[in-house]
């Protein structure tokens, strides 16, 4: 399976980067690729190491302006550079079979939020789950109940987004929705 990761690409405490390393070790275990944003930096390194060297492939999406922050060329699988945020967003999305949404600042929040928005409307159907370590969305998750509660979602909140907590439970959501045993 293709998993696009949304995370941050900043150095982080280990209370974040010990769930990330913890995902990316199941995720290249289980023989799966990891679509995500190419960087070579913070926690965005840290997955793309783990996935790595746990038998994992790696596929980044990468843009023109950050190619200094890229991994390079010959260490991921496979390497895209597109123009624009827009544009690595939809190549993000078109690599994947599934999302997990990690920790991370504005550029992580957009990503979600793009995700959710095209599920919403019926774009795709591929299976997202948010990864909350250390209750970092506690507060968004909080905020999209009330969505759904005040009627401002259209759709369950449920057929959106999977919340875990901990990496096994995310992992084991998208292999279950995904058939992938």
């Amino acid at each position: 399976m293709n998993i696009c990761v949304f995370l941050s690409a900043a150095d982080l405490d280990e209370r974040y980067t010990r769930p990330a390393r913890e995902f990316a070790e199941l995720l290249g275990k289980g023989g799966h690729t990891l679509v995500w944003g190419g960087s070579d930096v913070g926690l965005m390194k840290v997955v793309a190491d783990g996935v790595q060297r746990s038998g994992g492939r790696l596929l980044g999406v990468s843009v023109d302006f950050l190619a200094a922050k890229a991994r390079p060329v010959t260490a991921p699988d496979e390497m895209v550079v597109t123009r624009d945020l827009a544009e690595r967003k939809a190549q993000l999305l078109e690599q994947a079979d599934a999302v997990v949404i990690m920790v991370g600042g504005t550029g992580t929040l957009d990503e979600a939020t793009e995700i959710l928005e095209l599920k919403k409307h019926g774009r795709t159907d591929m299976p997202v789950v948010l990864l909350n370590t250390a209750g970092f969305y506690d507060g968004l998750k909080e905020q999209f109940r009330r969505m759904e509660d005040e009627g401002f979602l259209p759709v369950p909140l449920t057929d959106l987004v999977f919340f875990a907590e901990e990496p096994v439970g995310a992992l084991a959501y998208l292999e279950e929705s995904r058939g992938v045993v």
